[in-house]
């Protein structure tokens, strides 16, 4: 038989009750006071007798005679009595109703406390549209609630980036599954199939399989970098951006001939303390980027550098326009050159781990719209000589940036 102890709750005084309780001891201590100074006030204002000649004696009114001196500590202790007796009472009375004041206006001034509370037990994933809305008076009070429906904002707003990203994953791993399954059905019930058409199938097959290998790596880097995003490192060495943007050019140079690029490079040391492997995609992603959307003799110019401070890598390209305030929403997963999964080049998720790299490395990213079609995009990262920053946001800006002065050959 086993037994399970568990603990008592400990009752705790709310804060309406608590706030009640405070104002109730600091008034009736202040109307305690009041009444102790009162009665010390009457004992000493109250002697009449002191300006008489010693043996002076009062005639009352029911005829005794008395000594002025004995008279007066009469009339002292008597009017002491009585303030005392009065005070105390009025006291109690005054204090029973500001006591009750105190907690129908705590209650009156909690009570969008209580909306905060209750709206939040109600909150769930099909709730998230309701708000506090609260219209009372500008305080702290409402201060809270304000930020509370803000936050509430952020909330719905991650929520719905999580699910289009669900179902926009789900879309881009279904369509080369659905490719596949199509090509082996349609193969294998033609009975009159051949070898040619067995390997013409198998071709597709590959192809789709490796579509969706590349989209299952993508989504691991996403994570991998997001998940360190605003954190320390997994993995912190010295590297050079130019060592990657070279590797990564030499990646594409057959691309690169083949729609007969003009490519333009000034890679000077770049030197940065972070993840080579996140660093080498997000230069690689840049560049494959910059290669599959541009146009048959269009240019490719990439620079690299650093001013002991900061070190930066820019990679501009040639392509059709971009509006520039069209330019965020590139760096929305599943966003191929603006526009939400069209076309099949590439898995639409290249710039959205560009920019979780460099929040999990302390950067930044700004990307300028070309005039002439085509984008500049600018990665700032911590140089190696100062100390990294591990907490930081990738903000996407689009203001236009100052041309960083490099020398540009020819590759």
């Amino acid at each position: 038989m086993t037994l399970y102890l568990t603990r008592r709750p400990r009752l705790r005084p709310t804060l309406r009750l608590r706030l009640t309780l405070l104002n109730g001891i600091l008034l009736i201590g202040a109307g305690a006071i009041l009444v102790l100074l009162a009665w010390l006030l009457v004992r000493d204002a109250l002697r009449p007798t002191d300006e008489l000649l010693p043996g002076t004696t009062v005639v009352l009114a029911d005829g005794r005679t008395l000594d002025a001196g004995q008279w007066q500590r009469q009339l002292v202790d008597t009017a002491s009595r009585e303030l005392l007796a009065k005070g105390l009472v009025a006291l109690l009375a005054i204090s029973a109703v500001a006591v009750a004041g105190a907690y129908a206006v705590a209650g009156r001034a909690l009570r969008p406390l209580y909306q905060v509370t209750s709206t939040a037990r109600r909150l769930g994933e099909a709730t998230l549209d309701q708000r506090i809305g609260y219209s009372g008076a500008d305080d702290e009070v409402a201060e809270l609630a304000k930020t509370f429906d803000a936050m509430l904002d952020r909330i719905a707003g991650a929520f719905e980036a999580q699910k289009r990203f669900v179902a926009n994953a789900s879309h881009e791993l279904r369509t080369p599954l659905a490719v596949m399954r199509t090509e082996i059905d349609v193969t294998l019930s033609d009975d009159e199939a051949d070898v040619a058409e067995f390997r013409r199938m198998a071709t597709v097959v590959r192809d789709a399989s490796e579509r969706a290998n590349g989209l299952v790596d993508a989504l691991l880097v996403l994570a991998r970098s997001e998940a360190q995003a605003g954190r320390r490192l997994g993995r912190k060495s010295e590297c050079d951006l130019a060592d990657g943007t070279a590797n990564a050019l030499s990646a594409v140079r057959r691309e690169v001939e083949r729609i007969k690029l003009r490519v333009e490079t000034a890679l000077e040391p770049a030197p940065v303390v972070g993840d080579p492997g996140l660093l080498d995609r997000l230069a690689g992603n840049l560049i494959e980027n910059a290669v599959r959307y541009n146009h048959l003799h269009g240019r490719l110019w990439v620079r690299t550098g650093s001013d002991g401070h900061e070190s930066w890598l820019v990679v501009g390209n040639t392509g059709f326009e971009v509006d520039q305030a069209d330019v965020p929403g590139l760096f929305e997963p599943f966003r191929r050159g603006g526009r939400e999964r069209t076309g099949a080049r590439g898995s639409g998720l290249g710039l959205s781990i560009v920019r979780a790299v460099c929040d999990a490395h302390g950067g930044s990213v700004r990307v300028i719209a070309q005039p002439g079609g085509g984008l500049e995009v600018t990665v700032t990262l911590p140089a190696a000589a100062v100390t990294p920053v591990v907490s930081a946001s990738a903000a996407v800006t689009t203001d236009v940036l100052p041309r960083i002065a490099a020398d540009v050959k020819a590759d």
